[in-house]
């Protein structure tokens, strides 16, 4: 009995730390997605219901919102994910310079999220004194400039995508990198004495034993690119809506501090149905990994 008190006063402090910015919030936001016609100044509501998510599935900006953040998660966690684990594949067989290229791919990610975006709108971006050096590298090759920033919505896509996966490949080469070396190297040797090629110890041996750390990083990763917002801003300006680009984030961040700001419900509603799709997203993939994922 005494121990079990011990154990919860020492709990304590992370139990009001989750209970005050957690629960609260979570009820909080519940709230406020089934208040209908709530007015911020009077903080009064007309009555109670589905209104509000009926609101923002029929809004057309939630709906482009959604839309974007769908191609965003679809694109760049399969690619990130994959091109990531050939670059740690690449690092591991390097054994001399393996931390000095470890520091060269992991800076993007210590690197300002505004600064990486305006180096890239430097690259893609139509100005009038220069057409981008993305663009002159197009043209050299007798292509024709496009405005990555400002123009087609497809090159928008483009550049937004390849902004997010060279963001998120740093983290995700670091930790690939840190479990290929930990896989014990006698399954290594024993697979050569047998005369298994790379592919067949890469699919056999190497890719089963780092599965639970692949796994962990498609889970984050579409965590993290539901959850997409700075990215965007730092390559569109904060006014996503014109420029066609906004998130479920951002679309949630406007409702109640943009300029269609004061909409706390609708804010809240876009919230939950923002939660209701990554929970869903996050329970099939726990349900996949317990037949594809092997925890040694």
């Amino acid at each position: 009995m005494k121990n079990n008190l011990k154990a919860w006063l020492y709990l304590l402090p992370a139990i009001l730390f989750l209970a005050v910015f957690m629960v609260y919030p979570l009820i909080d936001v519940c709230v406020y997605s089934v208040e209908e016609n709530y007015n911020f100044a009077s903080q009064q509501a007309t009555g109670i219901g589905i209104d509000n998510f009926r609101h923002v599935l029929s809004d057309p900006y939630f709906v482009q919102a959604l839309k974007n953040t769908f191609l965003i998660v679809i694109i760049t966690v399969p690619l990130s994910t994959g091109f990531s684990l050939l670059i740690s594949l690449g690092l591991s067989s390097v054994k001399k310079l393996q931390n000095t290229f470890q520091t060269i791919y992991f800076l993007p990610y210590v690197t300002n999220t505004l600064a990486v975006g305006l180096v890239f709108m430097i690259l893609f971006k139509k100005t009038e004194y220069t057409d981008g050096m993305v663009n002159l590298l197009i043209s050299w090759f007798g292509g024709t400039g496009v405005d990555f920033i400002e123009g087609p919505y497809w090159a928008k896509m483009f550049v937004m995508c390849f902004y997010t996966i060279w963001v998120v490949m740093p983290f995700k080469i670091l930790i690939l990198t840190s479990a290929l070396a930990s896989v014990n190297q006698d399954y290594y040797k024993a697979a050569k004495v047998d005369g298994a090629s790379s592919f067949r110890i890469f699919t056999k041996i190497t890719l089963p034993m780092i599965s639970p750390t692949v796994f962990y990083l498609i889970i984050t990763g579409f965590i993290g690119a539901f959850k997409a917002y700075s990215d965007e801003v730092a390559l569109f300006g904060t006014n996503l809506n014109a420029a066609g680009m906004n998130t479920i984030v951002g679309y949630v961040y406007d409702m109640l501090y943009g300029n269609s700001g004061g909409y706390p419900s609708y804010a809240a509603a876009a919230a939950l149905i923002l939660f209701g799709i990554v929970f869903t997203i996050t329970y099939i993939n726990l349900t996949v990994s317990k037949k594809t994922v092997q925890y040694v």
